[in-house]
Order: structure tokens, then sequence, then C-alpha cells
């Protein structure tokens, strides 16, 4: 893959899942009505499948029946939701985080902005892999980002409160700017929720909030085969010490350290960042489904580091 190549699929499959976010109450692909208190999954309404009254009938028949219904239409759905992350970090590490996540790219469009303004990623402190900066447009940045944090937030709000109220009824109120209490409620909340997270919380979430992220992170950790950064061993000799693969890496991860760290979200920046230093396709890191890749133990000052993932 060229240079650029990871960055721009990373950034159009990102793009894409928000526009997937943003559409799916549009379409009634699944959202939540509060008018009929029922879900839309494709369209359908999702209901237990049990009619009113049915707790009328004792008999053993039908409270078998209300249970398997509920196990079918309640349980056994919810179950394969959970699932669904666990599964992903067994086969493909945090890569949904890296790739997919829309509050993971909110974030780091928020990061592009302060290291723009204030010459960091965080608004707390400078740290030793920031990237350069600031910018000499500070002022051009510092209008860009105010406008971007109340757009942002604000269609936010309008666009998420549509998977608990129907959209047409929440751009009808903005129409005619008459507002019921859930839905001022729901995009004010909303707003500042996102406000919030992406001036101040950031990738903070991603690693200690987030329960989706830990998820992947803690199935990725013990899965055999699970998607990470390789590092080639064999031509660490090549590296040039211009520590861009530290610098593009918004999760402050050191990928040149021999041990892995598990905040790692498989973005593969380093690895688009190290091609572009030693030349395409001649970088030390690599995609790979193996637990085997970090380095082997290596001595250092009489001491044996090992740098596997166990």
């Amino acid at each position: 893959m060229g240079n650029s190549t990871i960055h721009i699929l990373r950034r159009t499959t990102q793009l894409l899942f928000i526009l997937l976010i943003i559409l799916a109450p549009v379409f009634d692909i699944f959202r939540f009505d509060s008018d009929t208190r029922s879900l839309i999954f494709f369209g359908s309404e999702w209901d237990l499948g049990l009619k009113e009254g049915f707790y009328m009938n004792q008999s053993f028949g039908n409270a078998s029946h209300v249970a398997w219904q509920f196990f079918l239409k309640a349980i056994l759905p919810w179950l394969g939701i959970l699932a669904v992350f666990p599964l992903l970090g067994y086969i493909t590490g945090r890569f949904f985080c890296g790739w997919f996540c829309p509050e993971g790219t909110l974030f780091e469009l928020f990061d592009f902005f302060t290291v723009k303004i204030f010459g960091q990623r965080s608004l707390f402190g400078k740290k030793p892999n920031d990237p350069p900066g600031p910018s000499k447009n500070r002022l051009s940045y510092i209008i860009i980002s105010l406008l971007s944090i109340i757009a942002i937030s604000l269609f936010g709000g309008v666009a998420l409160t549509g998977y608990f109220v129907n959209p047409g009824t929440i751009w009808s109120q903005i129409v005619s700017w008459e507002f019921t209490f859930g839905v001022k409620a729901g995009i004010i909340g909303v707003a500042l929720y996102m406000c919030i997270s992406t001036i101040i919380v950031r990738h903070t979430l991603c690693k200690y909030v987030c329960s989706a992220g830990l998820m992947q992170m803690l199935f990725g950790w013990v899965s055999p085969f699970s998607l990470r950064i390789k590092t080639d061993s064999e031509r660490l000799s090549a590296c040039t010490d211009c520590k861009n693969c530290e610098q593009v890496c918004f999760m402050n991860v050191k990928p040149r350290l021999l041990g892995k760290d598990i905040n790692c979200v498989n973005c593969g920046e380093c690895i688009q960042a190290c091609d572009k230093e030693l030349g395409n396709g001649g970088g030390l890191f690599s995609f790979s489904q193996s637990k085997l890749c970090a380095l082997p133990p290596k001595k250092a000052d009489n001491k044996v580091i090992d740098f596997s993932f166990r």
C-alpha cells in the first residue's frame, strides 16, 4: 500500500460509519419509537410476540409459551448484541476503535485542532510524542474549531435523539422552532455530552471508560490470532530515530518499544509513518494476525526483558 493508503482507507471507513449512525433512525433501520413504545428494526416493529392480556391465562402451557417468546425475542438478541465486541476483539483486537468508532473519530479531529492551536494534543499538558505545532494560522484554527464544536454537538444531538423520537418529528419541530420537552432535553443532553467528551475527556474515555473498547482489549489480549501491529525484529537497525511513529499515535502508544501497549487500536498510522521514512514497504511495522507479534526476550543491562504478549 502507498504511504497514504492506510490513512485514506481509515478516514473513509470512519466517515461511512458515522453516516450509518446518522441514517439508521432516519430509514428505520434501528430506533426506538417513544410514541408507540416499540423497537423499530429494519422497518418492522420488534415486539415480544405476547398479546395484551397474555397473563390472564395462567396455565403451564401459556407460561411456557411466554418464557420461550421472551427468550427468543428479548434475551437471545441481547446476548447476540453483547457478543459482537468480544468477538471483534478476539479476531481483530481494537480494530473497530481505530477504524470505525464515531467517538474516536471526533476525538482525533479535536486532537488535530488542539495541536494546531496549542502545539499539543491534550489541553492539560504536552507529552513527549505530541506532533510539532502550533500552526502559524492559530486564529483561523480557533475559529474553525469553535464553529465545529457548536455545529457537530448540535447536529449530533439531533441525530442521536432520533434513536428515541421519530426523526421526522424532530425536524418538524426544528422547522417550526417549537420543541416538546423530550426532544429539547434529548438534543441538549447529547450536545453537552459530545461537547464535554470531545473538548476535555477524549481518549481517556477510550482507555478507561468505554466498555466496548474494554471488551475488545481483553478478548484481543487472550486471543492467539487477534490482529496486532507487528515489529520486524530483524530490521531494527534500519530505524532512523525520527519518532514519526510516536507522533502520529493519538493513543500515546510508543510503537518502537518492544513491549506492546494494550491501548493500541490497530489504526496503522505508525505503519504509514515508518514507510514514509524508510520507503514504501520498507517500514518496521505491519499488520499481523498472530500472538507472536512481539519481539522475543532480549537481555539488557544484565536483565531479561520479556517483550511477549503474555
